[in-house]
Formats: C-alpha cells, structure tokens, sequence
C-alpha cells in the first residue's frame, strides 16, 4: 500500500524544544529525526513500500515523488525551508491529487503526517474513523519521539511473516503487503479475521479451472532468505563479515521450497489452493512482471467454505487419482467444473415479472388468444394460464385472478356457433378454478397446484 508523508514546515514547526538543558532542537528537527527512523525502517524491511514525501504550510509541495529510493527521501528532509501558516485543507487537495495521478481512485493509500493541529480527531472521524493518532508520551525529548515512531512502525510497518507447509515441505516467507484483518458482515456480531502465521498448501487445481476469481486482496510471497545470526550483525560489524559469503550468496546455494513452488506453478499452469485460517482460502499463482520476470503472489478469497460457487465447497475436493473414473476424461477433453448447484438458481428459472403495466396486459391477452382457439391450443392455454396464477398468487394479486376469470366468462358467452363444444366447457372450468382461487381456499390457492384441462367426452 502507497505512503504519503505529509511534513508540516509552518512557522509552528520552528519553536524550540529544550532537551535537558542540553542543547535545543526545534519541532521540526525531532520530527525529521522520527521520519527518518521510519524510513530507514522501511529501508531494510519493507523495501517494496513507494513512499512520497510532500511538505505543506498554507501551500503544498511535493518534493519526492512516489519512489522506493529511500536515500532520496532522506535527503530531502535535511533540506526543509520553513514558511508561513498552516493550512491543513490544501494540503489534503494536494495528497489526493498527488494520490490520483499516480495510482487511481482505486488504489487505498496510507497518508502519514507530522503536525500538532487539535482536529486531527475530528478529521479521522469524518473519514470513516479508520485511520489512528500516534502522540508523544511524556515529556517532548528525542526519546519520546522515538517510541511514538516505534508504534507507528509496529503498527503499520511491521513485516508479515508466515511459514508455508505443503506436506512435509515447507518455507519461511514474508507477504507484501501485510494482509489486513477482514469482516464479515454477514455475520452477526462481525469479529475481524486476521491471516494465520501457518499457511497450509491443501491441493492444486488448473488455471482454467480456477479462471479468474474475485478476491480481497493481492500479495508478494517472498522466501526469507536472511539467517537470524546475519540480521542480529551491526552495521559496524561489516569487516569482519568480509572473508565469509554474504547471505545472498548463502541463499542462493541453500535449497527453498518457496523456489521450488514458483517455479513447479509456472510450468505446469497451475495454482496452489492455502488456507489462510478456519473457512478461509486463498490462492497462490506465478505472475509475470515481463517476459524474463515473474513474480509468486497470493490472493485471498472472501471468507467461508465455498468462496467460488463454481468449485463448490474446497473441502469437498479431492486428489484425481481417488476418483472412480477421470473426471478431465482420458485426454483433458472435459472439465468436472463448474459444479452444479443442488438448488436451482432464482435468476435461472423463467419468473414472470410485471414492472409496467403493458407487461401484465400482455400476459392477459397471450391467454385471451389462446381461448379463441381451443381444443387446438388447450396445453398452450393452460400452461399460460397456470403461469398467471402462479404470479399472481406470488404477489397476493387476487384481483387479478378473479378479472381474468370473468374475461373468460365472457369469451364463453361470446364464442361462435361454429365453435368446438369443448371450448366452452374448458374455458367454463378454467373460469370456475380462478375464481376458486381468488378466494383464498387453501386447496385450490396452493401455489404449486396447477389447473389440469377439463376431460370431457370431446376431448380426445
């Protein structure tokens, strides 16, 4: 996630502060003393962040633009000027044009800033609250400074490290970014999610079969490549380190299952299915940067035993080899996906709908012209007919089934001499079974009760 460190160089930021009585140092100094330990942090552990750096006092400016140059943002920060009055709204304006150019509206973005205005409160509540207010504790010292910073480190910028298990195999590796705790908002009291440390690999599927699922987020998944006794070596440590070989050199001859993993998914085309804690999922695939380059990332599904309707539930899947017979048939031909729902879908079935008025008249007379031409469309008559009343049973429109139940009694009373014999006892016993209906008789107002065609001696 993008960081923008918004610094307050107003004239507010140039009062002294006395550190025991030592020497004084001015606002400003202490805070580019704190923003430099979070880059140098950022520097060694998260050093795929871009970060902007944009000072502000009733203007803006941006002095570095996103970048993962950390020295560059350092620098900048040793040659602050000062200037006039704060203004905190243009400041704002100008992160989210800054925002907006080079990521999108889409992008979500952490903004840092450095200020003592009072409204900051005010201003996280009017953004939806999610955002946090580090201030000193205690006394304002350099110390002080520092812990205030180390919250904001762990909270924000701490790396995320997992164990990866497949089997018997397994690898340490960091996700970038670090996943965010979710919330299910169907549940009913919502309890925030986090991704285990354990991510257990549960089976391997086909692109294709997978296609492209909608997901939370997307993530780097890196090998740790570093030893624990190299980490805990100082920087002034440097000269003895120069006969044995660097930790690069180290890994790169160490065997990772992380390595192994990458590259087994890019040549067959595949994704590895992890779970990320209880009824949560997500996917691991190789994804190239270029035509050299490739990259193994994480999604994460939304939570719950079945997050793609077309794979079923993934505790439901199993190994090939345990089926009775191929499901991809003998020569890939065919695919057991997508699973078909026990249920039929609402949006599968043909429900009749009457949004404008000109659709139920249409309705109306489909079952007025078939009448005029019965016995020859008696199924087609009373499949439309059985449809309405269906509907309208649907809807509690009893109106509707006693209107067209005197339709039809008119149309009986209105057919020619030369009509067929049965059409008026079909369209009689139609009429007497809407009306049977439309009185709410619990035999005959059953919704999945139909209307059969009267059996009279000139029916064939």
């Amino acid at each position: 996630m993008p960081t923008v460190v918004l610094m307050d160089v107003s004239l507010s930021m140039t009062r002294p502060v006395s550190l025991d009585g030592i020497e004084e140092f001015q606002r400003k100094n202490l805070a580019v003393h704190g923003l430099n330990m979070l880059f140098e942090h950022m520097a060694s552990n998260y050093r795929l962040e871009f970060t902007a750096l944009m000072a502000f006092s009733s203007l803006w400016e941006l002095l570095v633009p996103f970048t993962r140059d950390y020295n560059a943002l350092q620098e900048a920060l040793s040659n602050l000027e000062d200037y006039d009055k704060t203004c905190l709204e243009l400041a704002l304006q100008g992160v989210s044009s800054v925002v907006q150019q080079e990521w999108g509206n889409g992008c979500p973005c952490q903004l840092q800033m450095t200020d003592a205005m009072e409204n900051l409160e005010e201003l996280l509540h009017l953004s939806g609250g999610d955002g946090q207010i580090f201030t000193v504790d205690g006394p304002l010292c350099m110390k002080s400074v520092q812990a205030m910073f180390g919250m904001l480190i762990d909270r924000a910028y701490s790396p995320f490290h997992a164990v990866l298990h497949c089997g018997n195999l397994s690898s340490d590796v960091q996700v970038f970014p670090r996943p965010e705790p979710v919330v299910v908002d169907e549940e009913v009291e919502p309890i925030p999610r986090a991704v285990s440390t354990d991510l257990e690999i549960v089976g391997f599927i086909e692109i294709a079969d997978i296609s492209s699922p909608p997901v939370i987020s997307r993530h780097l998944v890196l090998p740790i490549a570093v030893s624990k006794e190299v980490d805990e070596v100082g920087t002034g440590a440097t000269d003895e380190l120069e006969e044995e070989p660097s930790a690069s050199q180290m890994a790169g001859k160490s065997p990772n299952f992380c390595v192994l993993l990458h590259g087994s998914l890019k040549v067959e085309g595949m994704v590895a299915l992890v779970q990320l804690g209880p009824e949560w999922f997500g996917m691991l695939y190789s994804q190239a940067d270029s035509k050299k380059k490739s990259n193994l990332m994480m999604s994460l599904f939304e939570p719950g035993s079945d997050p793609l309707p077309w794979l079923g539930k993934i505790s439901h899947l199993g190994p090939v080899s345990e089926a009775a017979e191929n499901p991809y048939g003998e020569d890939d031909s065919k695919s057991p996906f997508p699973v078909q729902p026990q249920v039929k879908r609402s949006y599968a079935q043909n429900v009749t709908v009457w949004i404008k008025a000109s659709g139920l008249q249409t309705d109306v007379q489909k079952i007025l012209r078939n009448a005029r031409k019965l016995p020859d469309k008696t199924q087609t008559f009373y499949k439309e007919l059985n449809r309405l009343r269906k509907a309208a049973l649907a809807f509690g429109f009893w109106e509707l089934l006693k209107g067209v139940a005197e339709l039809l009694e008119r149309e009986c009373t209105m057919l020619p001499d030369s009509a067929h014999p049965d059409a008026a006892f079909q369209l009689s016993h139609a009429a007497h079974q809407l009306k049977l209906a439309s009185s709410g008789d619990s035999q005959y107002a059953a919704f999945d009760h139909n209307i059969v065609p009267m059996h009279t001696d000139f029916s064939s």
